[in-house]
Parts: structure tokens; sequence; C-alpha cells
């Protein structure tokens, strides 16, 4: 499908041809109903629990529940300082990076600001890039069906962490191999994270963040590997995954009340500004991944905006706001706040039906 959307590049995109996207946007939203609908989509999925990576993550949980202990009783102030800096540098990796730059392409990056990315990514430690893009495009594409990584529909501990701990069902594998991923096999800084992974998240996501509290600032081993580390770590996966869960589950549907994805400000504002979920949905090429472009909830908009000032991102893609109101009213719940409202009797949003069946008491003729 072809979004002919607007590009923040000085110059904004003739939008003359929102009409024709919008019919196309609907077709689509049609297509992907009925195929939601196909019995075989969502048929109960084996569970196989792979017993290694549940040890490893309660394993996690557990160093970061003692390293939030160490934080009132033992660490220093500028180690929990240092996590909290290292917290949003990855989720920005995770955000700007993984997310919107490489799964979305939803806007350019030059390379030293992909190198970047990069690393912070790497950081985060939630797979490389190229998996990473690949599990999020099937998401996106088979949105909670069995083909997609974390079904919601299999309820909020799958769609959190669940889905990590089980076999794939055999509908993802299937569309492992359909999905377009040829951009990323020719990105030269994917494949070589890819070949390098293991080192780079061993250096960059354990060992580095452990070692800077010891020697800057004497901070002992134990406080810098359960606080910085393990604690870190373990909040920013989760802050990822309640995008997965929560933001699949509570929240408005303002753009499209037919899909589960929804819009909530909690986990927009521990994911740095991945909340805005049912705009992201039916809109996945904006850069903002949400309508209104407030930094306070979109942390990872003022991050890219910056690099936009400097040069190092550019063709930022974003949506008009004709576009925007026309879905919210054709498919949307109601819940959007722009333009659809009515402040009164003569408001001109109010049918003549509407009108016709209201009841006026003690009505005076005029």
């Amino acid at each position: 499908m072809t979004m002919d959307a607007a590009v923040t590049n000085g110059n904004v995109a003739n939008m003359n041809t929102a009409d024709t996207m919008m019919e196309t946007d609907l077709s689509v939203v049609e297509k992907n109903k009925q195929d939601r609908m196909d019995p075989s989509l969502n048929e109960p999925a084996k569970v196989e629990i792979i017993w290694g990576i549940v040890l490893f993550f309660v394993a996690g949980h557990l160093s970061a529940i003692y390293g939030l202990y160490l934080v009132f009783v033992s660490t220093k102030i500028y180690t929990t300082l240092f996590a909290l800096s290292l917290w949003i540098l990855s989720g920005l990796g995770v955000t700007a990076g993984l997310h919107r730059l490489w799964s979305h392409k939803s806007y350019k990056a030059k390379w030293p600001l992909r190198f970047i990315l990069m690393l912070m990514s790497t950081m985060a430690f939630e797979n490389h890039i190229y998996e990473w893009c690949m599990d999020h495009r099937i998401h996106h594409k088979y949105t909670d069906t069995n083909s997609d990584p974390h079904n919601a529909k299999r309820g909020f501990f799958f769609s959190h962490i669940g889905w990590l701990v089980v076999r794939r069902h055999e509908d993802y594998y299937d569309k492992c191999r359909k999905i377009d991923m040829s951009d990323l096999k020719t990105d030269p800084i994917v494949m070589f994270q890819k070949l390098l992974y293991i080192p780079l998240l061993l250096l960059i996501c354990f060992i580095m963040p452990t070692m800077i509290p010891v020697y800057y600032w004497n901070e002992s081993y134990t406080n810098a590997f359960f606080t910085s580390t393990m604690l870190r770590y373990i909040f920013t996966l989760n802050m990822t995954w309640l995008v997965n869960s929560a933001a699949h589950i509570w929240g408005n549907r303002p753009y499209d009340a037919s899909i589960n994805p929804s819009e909530n400000l909690s986990v927009s504002l521990g994911a740095l500004g991945e909340g805005w979920h049912n705009y992201h949905h039916v809109f996945p090429w904006d850069y903002k991944a949400a309508e209104l472009g407030n930094y306070r909830a979109n942390l990872t908009t003022a991050f890219i905006d910056f690099f936009a000032l400097i040069g190092w991102a550019y063709d930022m893609k974003t949506v008009s706001n004709d576009m925007i109101l026309k879905r919210a009213k054709r498919t949307g719940d109601g819940s959007h706040p722009n333009g659809d409202g009515i402040w009164g009797w003569d408001d001109s949003n109010i049918s003549i039906e509407d009108k016709k069946l209201t009841t006026i008491i003690n009505k005076k003729d005029e």
C-alpha cells in the first residue's frame, strides 16, 4: 500500500490526495478485519515453554528488585542518576532507533545518528535490529492474530512477557519468510550489529554500566551491577513490554475503534512517547507516533527533532490534521477531542435528526 503522507523537511508535501488515501486506508482496514475473522489465524496455540529463558527473566527480575532495594540503602546518588540516564539512552535506542527509524522508516538518519542509535539499542538488549524489526513489522501487518509475536488476544501476561518464553506459533514463522526485510539486509550498520551482537551487548549492556560507576566514583561492584545494570535493564524491558500489553488493552481508540491498540498516557510516559498506540497503528509512518507534538509525553519526538535541527535526521513523515480528523470521524470511537465535539444547541455538528428527537420542555412560541 502506498502512503503519500506529508514530509516534514521544510516543505510539507501536497495533501490534495488525502481523500484518495482515506479510501485506500479504509479498504485495507476492511481487508484486515476480514483476515482477522479467518478461524485459522486464531486457533488455540500449543504452549511450549522455553525454561532457559524463564530462568533468565526470573533471575533478572529478582536482581532488579534487589537493585531497587540497594537504591534506598547503599547505592550512591551518582549511580542512581547514571542508571536513570542509561534508561533514557537505551529507551531512545528502542523508540527512535529500532521502532521509528528501522521498523517503520518514518524518518531518515545520517550514518553518525544511525550508529549512535545502534549502540543505544544494543544497550537495551531487546534483540538485534534485524530481528526486532522483523517481529515488529509482522506485529503491525498481522496485529493480534497468531502470526503476531505478542498477540494481545492471548491476554496481558502473554503479550507482556509470555511471548518471549514460549515457542512461537507456526503462523509466525510463515510470515517471517514473507515480510519484506530487504532494506535492512543492505544496511551496513544493521548487519554490523547483527554479526557482532553478542560481544557488543555484553560490553554495552552489562560490562560498561557496571564498570563506569566503580571506576569514576568508587561505587561498589554490587551496587553498580544490581542498580545501573540489572535494575536499569529490567525496567527498560518492562516499559517496552507495556506497549505490547497495556497499550493493546486499556485506553481510548479515537482513530480506529475496530483494533485493540489504544491511547495510553501512562505507557507513553514510561515508554518515552510510544503509548499513543491507536494513532500509531493507524498511521505507523508518522515519525511522532502520535497526533500531537507534545514533548512532555513524547520524549522520542523531541530527540528526533533535535537531530533534525543539526541535520542528522531528515525526511520526517507526518500526517495532515485534515486526514487525521477524517479518519477519526469515520472509524474512531468518538473520543477524539478536536473538531467533532458539540458546544451546544446551535452547533453546526448537531444533526437535524437529533434536533427533531430532542424534547423541549415549557416551549414558547417566538
